[in-house]
Parts: C-alpha cells; sequence; structure tokens
C-alpha cells in the first residue's frame, strides 16, 4: 500500500486575546532554480524499444492495441538509477526531469489509475521512478516529473487523429473522466515520491485553459506540494516559460523566467539511427549563451531500451562536467549580463558586481568591453586562476590574453568597484568613402530565436526560426541620400523562399527573397533592387521578415550601404 511520504500538518492555536505574530515573507520558490541553471531532461519509456523516437505510434499511425506490443518486451536489466543520478551530478546539473508518461499513454511510474503502466504491464515490473526519487534524495538533486496532457491511449481522451478513428472510436469517450484520470496520477506523482521540485506538463497545444482545467491542476498541485514549479505547457504562464530547441536572442521581457529544452542530437527519446551529436564546445556555449539571458538549460538524455545512457551521451556529459567543475561559478546563480552587444564572440554572466566573460574566441585586437563605465577592481580566469592585466581604454576597459585559451569557453571573473554601469553604444558611422558596414556583432537583435553566432571565425546572426525577430543598426548619417543595399547571408536549400526587407521604420525600405546558397556556412552577398533612403541624423535600419515558409529566415553576416553616386 502507498502511503503519504515527507507531507507535514500543522495546526496554529492562536489564544483569545493574543495577536499572533507577523508572518515571515513567503520564501522565493525560484529561488533554486534561479541558482541552478542547468538540469538533466530523461525521455524514457516503452517507445525505446522500436528506437525511432517517442514520436513513434503516432509516425507511424499505429492503433492502440498495436503499440500495446511494446510493454511486454519491455525489460531493461541494465537500469541503474544510481549511475543516471551521478552521471546528471557529474556534469553539474542540479536537477533531473523524468517522464513519467509520454504521448503514448504509458505511465512510467506504478500508478493504481491504470494497468497500463511499467509495474503492471511489463515482465520488469519495477518502479524506475521510486528508485530514481530515492537515488535523488541520497545524492542532493532535485527531481521533477514531465506529464504529458495528451494520451494516444486513454479510452476517454478527444480528439482521436484521423487515422484511428475506425479502429478507435470517439463514441462513449469522456473528457470529464480523462481529467479526473490525470488528477488520479497527478496526486499518486505528488504523494508518493517525495518533494518534486517541478512538474513539467506538455502537449496543451490540443485544448484550451478551460478543457484542461488548468487552474484546477494547478491548484492540485500546489495544495499538495506549495513550493513545487510548473511550467507554461497547460497554456497558463505559471512559473516559466519552455522555449524549445532555440535559444531567445534576450531575455524575455518583464523578467520573465525561461528553461531551453533541448536535445544533445535531434531526439528526445532514444533513436538508434540518429548520430547528429552536438560537440561538447556547441553544448557548453549555449549554457553561457542561455545563463547570459538569465534563463536555464535543460538538457536531454534518452535511455536505450536496456535502461542505459548512449556512450555519445555519456561522453559529452563528461565533457560538460569537466568545464563547469572549473568555469561553474561563471554559471549557477548568475543573472543575464548588462550589455546589449559584444564586441567580442562571446557571452556575458553577472553576479553582483560581478561579470564573468565568456570567451569563445579571442579578438585579434584585444578583449575590450565596450561601454562599460565602473572601475575594474581585478580580473582573473577560472580554470586556473590566473590573474589578468586591465588597461583603460578608449572603448571601455581592456582585459590581457591568458597564457591559456579554452577552445569552448574561456571564462573571466570581472570583479568590479560597484554595479556595472554600461553606456549604450554610439550610433555607426560611415566609412570615409560614406559607405556604411552594418556588421551582425555590432546588430541589435530583438526576439525569441535569432542570435549571435561565428562561422568560419566571423560572426553572423543565426537560429533565426522566428519570422517576427528583428535585426537594427543605429546609425549616425551625414545629409539625407539614397543607398544601395547588398545582403551578405547564407542559407541551406531547405529553409530558402523567406522574403525580408532592409527598411527605416516609418520610412523607405528594399525588399529580397532568400536564395539557396549552398548551405548555412555559403555565405554569398547580394544587392537588393532599388535603393533606400536614409534620413539625416539618427537614423535605425532594420532587418526584417516578411514571411518565412521553411522554419528559418537566413544566416545574416553583413548589410553594406553605399551612397549612390558618391559620398553624400
Amino acid at each position: 500500500m502507498h502511503f503519504l511520504r515527507g507531507t507535514v500538518f500543522a495546526l496554529l492555536l492562536v489564544a483569545p486575546g493574543v495577536r499572533a505574530a507577523a508572518a515571515a515573507p513567503a520564501p522565493d520558490r525560484t529561488a533554486w532554480w534561479r541558482e541552478a541553471r542547468f538540469g538533466m531532461f530523461i525521455h524514457w519509456g516503452v517507445y525505446a524499444l522500436p528506437a525511432d523516437g517517442e514520436w513513434h505510434q503516432y509516425i507511424h499511425r499505429m492503433q492502440a492495441a498495436d503499440y500495446e506490443q511494446y510493454p511486454p518486451r519491455f525489460h531493461p536489466t541494465r537500469f541503474d538509477a544510481r549511475a543516471w543520478v551521478k552521471a546528471a551530478k557529474d556534469a553539474g546539473m542540479k536537477y533531473i526531469i523524468f517522464t513519467t508518461r509520454h504521448h503514448d499513454g504509458f505511465s512510467m511510474f506504478d500508478t493504481e489509475a491504470s494497468d497500463y503502466s511499467v509495474v503492471r504491464a511489463t515482465p520488469w515490473r519495477r518502479d524506475p521512478l521510486e528508485d530514481l526519487a530515492a537515488e535523488c534524495r541520497r545524492q542532493g538533486m532535485r527531481l521533477g516529473f514531465y506529464y504529458s496532457l495528451l494520451d494516444w491511449h486513454h479510452p476517454d481522451y478527444l480528439p482521436r487523429r484521423d487515422w484511428e478513428k475506425e479502429s478507435r472510436p470517439a463514441s462513449g469517450a469522456d473528457m470529464g473522466r480523462y481529467i479526473a484520470f490525470m488528477k488520479a496520477q497527478l496526486t499518486e506523482l505528488l504523494t508518493r515520491y517525495g518533494p518534486v521540485a517541478v512538474i513539467w506538463f506538455d502537449g496543451g497545444w490540443e485544448h484550451t485553459v478551460g478543457e484542461w482545467h488548468s487552474r484546477e491542476l494547478l491548484d492540485l498541485i500546489h495544495r499538495l506540494q506549495p513550493d513545487t514549479l510548473v511550467n507554461d505547457r497547460t497554456n497558463l504562464p505559471a512559473d516559466f516559460a519552455t522555449p524549445e530547441q532555440r535559444i531567445p536572442g534576450r531575455p524575455l521581457s518583464g523578467g520573465r523566467l525561461w528553461e531551453t529544452c533541448m536535445t544533445m542530437n535531434g531526439s528526445w527519446g532514444y533513436v538508434r539511427d540518429d548520430h547528429d551529436w552536438k560537440s561538447p564546445t556547441t553544448l557548453v556555449r549555449n549554457l553561457a549563451d542561455i545563463a547570459s539571458k538569465g534563463g536555464n538549460l535543460l538538457l536531454n538524455v534518452g535511455p536505450t531500451a536496456d535502461g542505459v545512457f548512449p556512450p555519445e551521451a555519456t561522453e559529452r556529459l563528461a565533457a560538460i562536467g569537466r568545464w563547469m567543475r572549473a568555469n561553474g561559478e561563471g554559471i549557477y546563480g548568475t543573472e543575464a549580463g548588462p550589455f546589449r552587444r559584444l564586441a567580442f564572440n562571446g557571452r556575458v554572466t553577472r553576479k553582483g558586481n560581478t561579470l564573468y566573460l565568456h570567451v569563445f574566441e579571442w579578438p585579434k585586437d584585444g578583449l575590450k568591453l565596450t561601454g562599460l563605465q565602473t572601475p575594474v577592481a581585478s580580473a582573473r580566469v577560472l580554470d586556473g586562476g590566473q590573474r589578468l592585466t586591465v588597461t583603460a581604454s578608449a572603448d571601455g576597459p581592456a582585459i590581457s590574453r591568458p597564457i591559456r585559451l579554452d577552445p569552448m569557453d574561456t571564462v573571466i571573473a570581472l570583479r568590479l568597484a560597484g554595479a556595472p554601469v554600461v553606456t549604450p553604444p554610439p550610433p555607426i558611422r560611415p566609412a570615409a568613402g560614406g559607405a556604411f558596414s552594418l556588421t551582425a556583432g555590432v546588430a541589435d537583435i530583438e526576439g525569441e530565436a535569432a542570435r549571435l553566432e561565428a562561422r568560419g571565425g566571423r560572426p553572423n546572426i543565426g537560429y533565426w526560426t522566428n519570422a517576427k525577430d528583428t535585426v537594427t543598426w543605429t546609425l549616425a548619417v551625414p545629409s539625407p541620400a539614397d543607398y544601395t543595399v547588398d545582403v551578405e547571408y547564407a542559407c541551406d536549400a531547405g529553409s530558402t523562399g523567406s522574403a525580408f526587407t532592409v527598411s527605416v521604420p516609418g520610412g523607405a525600405s528594399a525588399s529580397g527573397t532568400v536564395e539557396d546558397t549552398g548551405g548555412w556556412e555559403a555565405f554569398r552577398t547580394v544587392r537588393l533592387p532599388g535603393a533606400l533612403r536614409l534620413p539625416a541624423g539618427t537614423a535605425a535600419v532594420r532587418v526584417a521578415a516578411a514571411s518565412m515558409p521553411h522554419g528559418a529566415v537566413m544566416n545574416l553576416r553583413r548589410v553594406t550601404l553605399t551612397p549612390v553616386g558618391g559620398t553624400p
């Protein structure tokens, strides 16, 4: 029999006529999460047997009865909760989110609400969540639960997909019963496994807030465990946003908390033939990028049907862990850096009066912090502790080059004399011939996806997968003039066709359509038809997508504006 564990009931009695002491301020439920910055996502279920991902049932249009062939074959004898938690801890992760039930409706924990579970429907007959919860407590790791709202198996879940209506008709289904089923399972999850750090919902796109009874679900969670954090995928904002497989270009507005969930290769659940693994360098830089914008990284592992992490995942976790042991100070407990843009390829995080410079590539002309007004008290390399010299320059403090650079990310702790004060960069002035060279490194990027990256040693604006994102430069134009517009960009054949404009807000514009350049690293310069009229004074030149038919706009390296007929 299961029973309630770790729940304390208290009764406060106040004698008549005695004033109760003022209540202490409520602790910040999100403090640990913001301190952590780095967690592990684990997608594991019977879908690991066919080994082509957690959407196997949907992709292959399998009837629920046909998918039921997998539980009787699921017997992960190599599962070791201690090894899983240790791998996460050694990588520098502070919490784990485990998939208790994915869209296939199969419960990966012991539930009395359904026989379609790992304990009752497999020969293994074990509750991995019980082992994982015990091991997380032993090793000091926080544990949260992924839980899918939608279900491809439950007889009461609606809607049915077109391909299953004949074999699994919707007649007799009752969403009210299904909501009651979810509440029963959530109650089990929140009362049987100790403290639950996060409930990580998914699948909310098929129904509205009212249809999901989202507020009731949140109330249930917080009644059982008030400190449990909840993500935004019931279509309510809740505690934090969850961009998937992308990193916002800027911190979210209003100080909104957020967490990027991302795979190491291209898959969430184990896919035998997916060998497109991100390099340890990419993963470390993604973590630094996310922390520099005030977010968390939830990095995924998809264990095999035997219950072990793929060796490629284990290797990457170990590499990240080595970097984190030397440089974690620049990640844990940090917040977004104070710079809108940097003069080097890297990122900046902040903790109080200390800035952490994450230098991906050392600039050829030296490392400078353009616009920083606060005096620097000291500078040291986190890995090894080497002290660096700081000298004043017209552009801001210049930091000496370390003896050894980390090819993944060299982190320099810059202790300031006070809170950082950063002046906005001045408008871009024309070169001697009157032309403006608007490079990616000095652009202001607005939006949720597009961000600065480096390809071939030169920065460009990539990951432009949200059509609403924009790229802007602020110019100091000496006099009104017409300018030709040359755009240097790269685009893969699969993402061509985006229409874009180069414009002065409220004024003139030039437009073009993105063509195939031969790949994301094959940059080509294209002249747009017509000319762009710039007014005298300060002018903002913006690149924006008018349409994005195939998932990405382009990789943008430079816009060059050349005065028609010579210097204006």
